[in-house]
């Protein structure tokens, strides 16, 4: 005969109301407890932090209540120039800095002290349309909306007149960088169509610049502003140097025609009276570096270019520099600065802006 099983004579069905009530005891007991818990560690956090904030001593508390509305220091809580501050503006310049996610500001924050925008006339002639290539322009992206707009806001903020600079005179005005206010944002106009018929709309959309004494120009000398304009791509150099008395707009000279024994005899045109920059794709006049180091000879031709555009007042420039593997890209910015190089154009902002710049 099978032996009954032993299991098979325990109850089966719902739990009991007593078991019910001991498992909702339980569960509000543990609730409780985390609530408690919580409770006490937020006490304790903020009695901390509270405490941090009660002033200690006379200094303590006039720090805390410094510039705060109805203290003492109200008017003093801040520069009527800290559009920029504690950004130091380094020697690098925004490649295509259009496809930033905030144009022109991203390039500021990092320091930058130049940026490019690609610019195309449209057949409606009405503005001047940003972007690296035709199918890429939108009608919200242009000229004026992404650079000549936010440079006459960004200037009139670091040139407002107060009760004791009532009047802002050609010495005094200051630049986009608190920090340096003599050093000029350099605004690098690449003309993608024809560049006669694109060259005078260029200089019509700079009249609110123009107009406020914010360009640097060539009246028979230099006078520097806190904007310099160079012209790029199809801008006509003939255009550029038609007024021999006025310009405001300065070339970006072939940094490959400045130097070596090819150098052509209108190499002496380019100066640093009708031009700033001397630029040249490093990919084409360079080439790429073997083993992940430029040679002596590919060196040797970076330091005889850069040497030629000194010679004309001119800052060299290298585009189309490799940006990756970031060795490499490190190692050609690192030749680059040794040799003296004018301007520094980068794609990556934030690793350029941890360089140790002069060092």
């Amino acid at each position: 005969m099978v032996a009954p099983n032993n299991y098979s004579n325990q109850r089966k069905g719902p739990i009991g109301i007593s078991e019910q009530y001991s498992i909702l005891l339980l569960a509000m007991a543990v609730a409780g407890f985390t609530v408690i818990s919580v409770l006490a560690g937020l006490l304790i956090y903020f009695n901390i932090y509270l405490r941090r904030l009660i002033p200690h001593n006379d200094i303590e508390a006039i720090v805390a209540s410094w510039g705060k509305p109805g203290s003492r220091n109200e008017d003093k809580a801040g520069w009527p120039t800290n559009f920029s501050a504690g950004i130091m503006p380094i020697p690098c310049h925004s490649h295509n800095d259009y496809w930033r996610h905030v144009p022109l500001y991203d390039a500021l924050a990092a320091g930058c002290t130049g940026v490019e925008a690609d610019v195309w006339l449209t057949d409606t002639d009405t503005d001047l349309l940003v972007g690296h290539s035709h199918g890429s322009l939108t009608a919200a992206r242009s000229l004026r909306s992404l650079y000549i707009d936010p440079l006459v806001s960004i200037l009139s903020h670091q040139n407002q007149a107060t009760n004791v600079t009532r009047d802002i005179t050609p010495s005094t005005i200051n630049g986009v960088f608190d920090t340096s206010p003599n050093t000029s944002l350099v605004l690098l106009i690449d003309i993608k169509t024809d560049g006669a018929a694109t060259f005078p709309k260029v200089l019509e959309q700079l009249e609110p610049l123009r107009s406020q004494g914010w360009l640097t120009y060539f009246n028979g000398s230099i006078v520097p502003g806190p904007i310099t304009v160079v012209g790029t791509g199809n801008t006509p150099f003939d255009l550029i140097i038609a007024n021999s008395t006025y310009r405001d707009i300065f070339f970006d000279a072939p940094l490959d025609q400045l130097w070596g024994e090819q150098a052509p005899a209108n190499a002496t045109l380019y100066t640093n009276q009708n031009s700033l920059y001397a630029s040249v794709s490093m990919q084409k006049e360079i080439g790429n570096p073997w083993l992940g180091a430029l040679s002596p000879q590919q060196v040797n031709i970076i330091r005889g270019q850069i040497r030629g555009a000194r010679e004309h007042g001119l800052k060299a420039r290298y585009w189309d520099t490799p940006s990756w593997p970031v060795g490499v890209r490190d190692h050609i910015w690192d030749v680059l600065e040794k040799e003296g190089v004018g301007m520094l154009s980068v794609d990556d902002l934030q690793d350029a802006s941890k360089r140790n710049w002069g060092a």
